[in-house]
């Protein structure tokens, strides 16, 4: 499964493919189950639940929260998202028992990321992300991998898919049964394993680019410094 996938409904970033794209896409990997986590709203609805089901997936809820200027991804997430995001102060009253809360590209210098930040939040963080992007030249997962082992947090592979060729690069094995609460519990007791290949350069480069463009894109529709 991935934890981390963004779709056409993400009301921050710019992706093409619809959710129930996603899930044609995902049947035809031999996916199990996935969360679709656009940006400061949640996507899952029963309707689009019963879609993921009629392609063989469970569609977990999720969402990738603004808290302050980092990213955070809660699965199952026991609040309501708001697209004016949140603080990081305010993770210790949304962390909840029954979710999955993720630090995404945690290391990554061009992403909205915690890095050292990290350390001070493990109370409230479940685990780690592995992300698609790397190459043997440029991989700072493994600064991930070595957060991951030292503070004794599994380690999640996600893609973090923008573009539908990113899905399925980087993704989780996860030992559970096919519902929510049981890959969360699974996922926290680390019975997770990561399948993972290499991107080209080109297509970090590329990805890196339409991030930046998209963000000085949403800056000059709405000049205020984003959350």
């Amino acid at each position: 499964m991935d934890f981390h996938v963004h779709t056409r409904e993400d009301p921050k970033d710019y992706v093409k493919y619809t959710a129930r794209r996603l899930f044609d896409r995902a049947a035809e990997l031999g996916f199990d189950a996935l969360a679709v986590t656009n940006h400061d709203q949640g996507v899952w609805s029963p309707s689009l639940s019963a879609a993921a089901e009629a392609r063989g997936l469970l569609l977990l809820p999720g969402v990738e929260i603004t808290a302050d200027d980092a990213h955070i991804v809660v699965i199952n997430p026991k609040f309501e998202p708001r697209l004016e995001g949140y603080a990081l102060r305010d993770l210790p009253r949304l962390h909840s028992d029954r979710s999955l809360t993720i630090a995404p590209h945690p290391f990554f210098h061009f992403f909205k990321s915690l890095r050292k930040r990290l350390f001070v939040l493990l109370p409230w963080i479940d685990a780690i992300e592995f992300t698609c992007y790397h190459h043997p030249l440029l991989n700072l997962n493994k600064a991930a991998i070595r957060a991951a082992r030292d503070v004794g947090k599994p380690l999640v592979g996600n893609s973090d898919s923008h573009e539908l060729r990113q899905f399925g690069r980087t993704y989780s094995l996860v030992d559970a049964e096919k519902d929510t609460a049981s890959i969360i519990a699974a996922v926290k007791a680390g019975r997770i394993e990561i399948r993972t290949s290499p991107m080209s350069l080109w297509a970090m480069f590329r990805l890196i680019v339409n991030t930046a463009t998209v963000e000085q894109v949403r800056r000059r529709i709405d000049p205020r410094p984003h959350p």
